[in-house]
């Protein structure tokens, strides 16, 4: 390690990413439970998770599905939330520096978790690291798992009893919560909660979760009309009260 202690040991990324990727990998099992319970076949469950590979889309969906939505509408839902993964790979995409014949493949792998793991790491080195343990452990571990529940659903029962249909969204803002650092981040989180729960009883399953993403751009205008006026916003103005001239060019 350096003096400015800047390195990280291999071993320790390792470690780390295999940590975040064995516990959420394992969450795969609830997913699998509850695709199943949703009415989707073992193909389609093992599917979704092989190809979509977003876990917080895929509970959306399953979910929506379930509570008797529109395949259109729960589809649509899902993909909105997955959308933020491209700007992951926005971001990534300067951290890892990866080959271009690489990139597509690691693509599949760019998601909430990955994305921490390599934000936290200090040298280049070290995310990709980061990056390939934590998306190799979790794709491998939600497949199989998600394989395992997606058996073993109809020997479990109504998953609701075992409280497996709040494991998706248990697990999600577990990963939330410790991005929501400033109080504009706070308010969207806590007005997307208040939309999406607000109007779940009135509009159709999967709806609430698009009207959720409305938070957002809410949440901006407020802070920006709260937001003081500094002296570099006001007008520049004469003795006369009329616009100040120009300054020489």
């Amino acid at each position: 390690m350096t003096a400015d202690g800047a390195d990280k040991p291999d071993r320790a990324v390792v470690r780390d990413a295999l940590g975040v990727g064995v516990a959420v990998g394992l969450s795969g099992f609830a997913f699998g439970v509850t695709s199943a319970g949703s009415g989707l076949g073992l193909l389609q469950t093992c599917a979704l998770s092989l190809l979509v590979f977003t876990g917080a889309s895929q509970f959306a969906l399953v979910g929506a599905l379930a509570a008797g939505g529109n395949p259109f509408t729960a589809a649509a839902g899902a993909f909105f939330l997955g959308v933020r993964n491209a700007f992951y790979g926005l971001r990534l995409s300067q951290l890892l520096a990866l080959p271009r014949a690489v990139r597509p493949f690691a693509a599949q792998w760019v998601i909430d978790e990955t994305t921490a793991v390599t934000l936290a790491q200090p040298t280049r080195r070290a995310r990709r690291i980061g990056f390939t343990v934590t998306g190799l452990t979790l794709y491998a571990l939600w497949n199989l798992t998600t394989l395992l529940g997606a058996l073993g659903a109809k020997a479990i029962g109504d998953t609701r009893a075992w409280g497996l249909d709040a494991a998706g969204p248990a697990v999600f803002l577990a990963l939330l919560a410790p991005m929501l650092r400033t109080t504009t981040e706070r308010a969207v989180a806590g007005l997307a909660v208040l939309l999406g729960l607000g109007l779940l009883p009135v509009l159709p399953a999967g709806v609430p979760v698009l009207a959720a993403a409305l938070a957002a751009p809410m949440a901006l205008v407020a802070e920006g009309r709260r937001r003081p006026r500094g002296p570099q916003d006001e007008p520049a103005t004469g003795p006369d009260g009329g616009a100040a001239a120009e300054e020489d060019r």
